[in-house]
């Protein structure tokens, strides 16, 4: 009896053992696109991989990329200027999925719904049709609306696509809670601008969310077809990097690419 409960004993202390270091694991979503192309890239190998905590290096122990279905909530520039870019949200609209979803948020002085959760590229494009512009827009007042609230019901990636002017008005919340935020509900920024007076944020709020940001003005030079379809091939392009032990969700966590070539990198640290 007593040689049956030292067995029993010592398989509960090994299970603890394991459970503890499954437990250790982190996660990373990572996004990374060629510069130049702005392509996704798709072949790298979790050895091409390092990552640093507060400039402390963290083993990655194994890389996964995949192609999947994202949940888009598009938040359109319906300001003053909002106009503008109100042809390219409906070649966006037109990328959808069969299985995907969308939502469409306004974004002016303030932030409204105007269309929630939908596979309906028809029911998108009425909303589309309704909206009204007008008044400064207050990008990062809305991005925090949004991501706090806008996700809930979602099934797959979350994915906050801007479509912006690229001005910024005099929002109330700043770039560090929209970023905290995102983190916290696991959102993904992907802001697509026609001017560059906000690149800077723009850039900020991609690569620390596992996003990317693109340029219409950029996009436009030397091609014939329209910005959907590339957008959204990176829009579901992403690494999940496993690592091995506890990385907290701070502030400090990069991730760099050592292949020869100018990439940008994004991350999204998963719970």
């Amino acid at each position: 009896m007593t040689q049956w409960l030292n067995r029993l004993m010592r398989l509960a202390i090994l299970i603890l053992v394991l459970l503890s270091h499954a437990q250790s694991a982190t996660k990373l979503l990572v996004t990374v696109v060629e510069q130049r192309s702005g392509q996704p890239v798709t072949d790298l190998k979790a050895t091409e991989f390092t990552v640093l905590d507060d400039r402390a290096p963290r083993r990655v122990e194994a890389c996964e990329f995949a192609s999947a279905p994202i949940d888009v909530m598009l938040l359109l520039d319906t300001s003053l200027a909002g106009g503008n870019v109100q042809p390219v949200a409906g070649n966006l609209i037109g990328q959808l999925q069969p299985k995907e979803q969308m939502a469409i948020v306004s974004f002016h002085s303030s932030a409204d719904l105007i269309q929630d959760f939908t596979s309906s590229q028809d029911l998108l494009r009425q909303a589309l049709g309704s909206v009204k512009y007008g008044n400064a827009p207050r990008l990062l007042d809305a991005l925090y609306a949004a991501i706090d609230s806008g996700f809930q019901n979602a099934a797959f990636r979350r994915v906050l696509l801007i479509l912006t002017t690229g001005v910024e008005g005099a929002s109330r919340t700043s770039e560090r809670e929209v970023l905290r935020l995102a983190r916290r509900n696991a959102v993904s920024i992907f802001p697509v601008y026609a001017l560059g007076y906000e690149r800077s944020l723009f850039e900020t709020l991609a690569r620390q969310t596992g996003g990317a940001s693109f340029s219409l003005r950029d996009m436009k030079r030397g091609a014939k077809e329209p910005p959907g379809p590339r957008i959204f091939e990176v829009l579901r392009s992403h690494y999940t990097l496993t690592l091995a032990g506890n990385l907290s969700l701070g502030e400090r966590i990069k991730v760099e690419v050592g292949r020869p070539g100018r990439w940008m990198v994004s991350t999204l640290p998963l719970d």
